[in-house]
């Protein structure tokens, strides 16, 4: 007999469906006997005589050229596809030849039992299409490790194979503490564990004797899609269980997958909630109200951030910014902006030297040279009549006072937005508020929205005339920039594309 070369197992791509089966004119390859052999004397097909006898003869999908699948000459000595046509000798091999062109089965199950005599426990199997499935047979974990590829869809686990590996064993059975039947019982499911860990996304059928249904259960808590009995079994209800096995499975995956993207979901609005400021006006006759609408979907954070805090002095410090860009990137590049723009305020530094602080900030932080952030910051005086306003490439605040239109604050000194002009000065402008007013800081998401179906947008005016109307009809407040955000949205005809945010700052005599 000529002694088998060992070499590397492989699965041919066409078992996958992915390279198509060679014509059966094409010649020997390199699986397959030399003319006028016959296939006993091939070496591969040889090499490996207890395991012929285990193969079978449940798949006449289409092969190679070979009659002889390659995974019966690995070099390892591992188990055997169910496809190999070694089985019935030449009469298998011409068989499998001439189906070379039917479709390849959908189910390809891997079979794990100890069954020395060769007696096969699986009978033929048919998937729901009425075609073969094919079944590769290990008669231990490390023939299993070797067999299981990405096409194996179900494990079929005999409960009476063999403890796993010595070492493993000593390892799983070191906790026990118990003996006789006790460690007996552990040992078996600890070879189930041991298939679990090996194939987390693979459907495990456990296959048992019918005397010991509670064994079979105990696989199922374990973690076994179900159990049959070995002693029972036909090729119909196996057949129907193994694609029940599978489909629970894909089930069990897609709800765990889901489950966890709603976990990751809530874990992100809570950090997301806590990434939103605390105004600290402790002390401040002013109300304070704030709305803010991000622009990504299903997100609670955007590009567009603000703040308001009283510094010991009894002076409030207000600003609202935009940093360009609508992702999560931008996102946090606005937080860090309002983290730093609240330490900075309550060290002590006010307009240009806060704002090139803050362009220092983003310089240092940003991911791209070309991402840059608009920002208005307003200072009012402790008795609240007068306030300073430094604007960085952002839309001027809206001033209101009773008896007069509401109007926008001077734009005249406006400095480059964060970001675009190293060494830049932001100058700082007095404006005189009066005894009783209403100041709102917004985005240029409030005003870039379009109006109707054309390409006309809002704009500034638009936004003035509208806040005006709202005021005449009594609204202020929350309710204010409620009404605001909604009719925006309404004139947009449906959300709007960038992230939106509005704070506003009341003083009444």
């Amino acid at each position: 007999m000529p002694v088998p070369v060992p070499r590397q197992r492989a699965i041919p791509a066409v078992e996958c469906g992915q390279a198509p089966a060679a014509s059966p004119d094409s010649g020997p390859s390199k699986e397959q006997a030399p003319p006028g052999t016959h296939p006993a004397e091939h070496p591969t097909t040889r090499r490996e005589n207890p395991t012929e006898k285990r193969e079978k003869p449940t798949d006449t999908s289409p092969d190679t050229s070979t009659g002889t699948d390659s995974r019966t000459s690995t070099g390892t000595g591992t188990g055997t596809d169910s496809r190999t046509g070694t089985d019935t000798g030449a009469g298998r091999t011409h068989t499998d030849r001439t189906t070379q062109s039917a479709a390849p089965t959908n189910l390809t199950v891997l079979l794990i039992e100890d069954d020395p005599a060769g007696s096969p426990i699986v009978p033929d199997l048919l998937d729901q299409a009425g075609k073969p499935i094919r079944v590769r047979t290990a008669r231990n974990l490390t023939e299993a490790g070797r067999l299981l590829t990405d096409d194996v869809h179900c494990i079929l686990l005999d409960l009476a194979l063999s403890a796993p590996a010595p070492a493993r064993t000593s390892a799983d059975g070191g906790g026990n503490g118990n003996g006789g039947g006790d460690a007996e019982d552990h040992d078996e499911l600890a070879v189930l564990r041991h298939v679990l860990e090996l194939a987390p996304r693979h459907a495990v059928l456990a296959l048992t004797s019918s005397s010991d249904a509670e064994r079979g259960a105990e696989a199922v808590a374990v973690g076994a899609q179900d159990y049959l009995f070995r002693d029972e079994l036909d090729g119909r209800l196996l057949s129907r269980a193994i694609r029940y096995a599978v489909e629970r499975k894909r089930s069990d995956s897609a709800e765990r997958r889901l489950a966890e993207g709603r976990l990751r979901a809530q874990e992100n609005r809570r950090l997301e909630r806590g990434l939103l400021p605390t105004p600290l006006l402790a002390g401040s006759p002013l109300r304070f109200a704030a709305r803010y609408r991000p622009g990504r979907s299903r997100a609670l954070l955007g590009g567009d951030f603000y703040d308001v805090v009283r510094t010991p002095d009894g002076t409030v410090h207000a600003m609202i910014g935009d940093v360009c860009g609508h992702g999560p990137d931008e996102a946090a590049l606005g937080v860090e902006l309002r983290i730093a723009w609240r330490a900075l305020t309550l060290a002590g530094l006010c307009g240009d030297e806060l704002l090139g602080t803050l362009q220092q900030v983003l310089e240092h932080e940003r991911s791209d040279d070309e991402i840059f952030a608009t920002l208005c910051a307003v200072d009012i005086s402790p008795d609240g009549r007068r306030a300073g306003l430094c604007l960085a490439g952002h839309p001027s605040p809206l001033l209101s006072r009773p008896g007069e239109p509401a109007r926008l604050l001077p734009y005249d000194n406006n400095g480059p937005a964060l970001g675009l002009l190293p060494g830049a000065r932001w100058p700082r402008m007095q404006v005189e508020l009066g005894a009783e007013w209403s100041l709102m800081l917004y985005t240029d998401g409030l005003i870039e929205g379009h109006v109707g179906e054309g390409r006309e947008r809002l704009g500034q005016d638009g936004m003035v005339e509208m806040v005006r109307r709202q005021l005449a009809e009594g609204l202020a407040g929350e309710e204010l920039l409620r009404a605001t955000v909604n009719e925006v949205r309404e004139l947009n005809g449906g959300e709007l594309a960038d992230d939106v945010a509005v704070v506003l700052l009341d003083r009444t005599a």
